[in-house]
């Protein structure tokens, strides 16, 4: 009984007209948790109480912009927008947890390509996957070993007399 009620609350927070795809995308130590929200009659969609035009992308309640400064990061991001023809069409809230900027930025790409994947599986997938941005990056990094000078794989300066 107590998850019917909690069911019924998240679906009453969400109207009909603002339904959104979901997707995780991860790099590193970072997790980028995206939500693409679609609304077919409005301009403007209302996500959390706060009014958005279509092609917003809000990244932890801020501007990406903001969050990735520069050109070039903004040239990234947009890219699965772009090879799938969807700039403008979404407005896209992305939560990201850990890691630097730079592994923040490819776990966002790699949401965003997840998520527009879910859209239209049939329309973007192969498209996205020749772009390579589908494939998740599984490179981390190597943990510390005991014995060693500190890191993964310095060794301890050998005296020489």
């Amino acid at each position: 009984m107590v998850t019917t009620k909690i069911i019924e609350k998240e679906s009453s927070k969400e109207t009909a007209s603002n339904h959104y795809y979901y997707a995780v995308g991860r790099r590193k130590e970072a997790s980028a948790r995206v939500r693409l929200y679609v609304s077919t009659t409005e301009e403007k969609i209302i996500v959390q109480d706060k009014s958005y035009e279509k092609g917003v992308i809000m990244v932890n309640q801020r501007p990406i912009e903001d969050y990735f400064i520069g050109e070039t990061a903004k040239k990234r991001y947009l890219e699965p927008f772009r090879t799938t023809n969807n700039l403008g069409r979404f407005v896209t809230t992305i939560k990201i947890v850990g890691g630097g900027l730079t592994g923040q930025l490819e776990a966002v790409i790699h949401g965003l390509a997840r998520a527009l994947d879910t859209v239209d599986h049939e329309k973007y997938h192969s498209i996205l996957k020749k772009r390579g941005f589908l494939t998740r990056d599984s490179r981390m990094k190597q943990r510390r070993k005991a014995g060693f000078a500190g890191k993964a794989r310095k060794k301890k300066q050998s005296p020489k007399r």
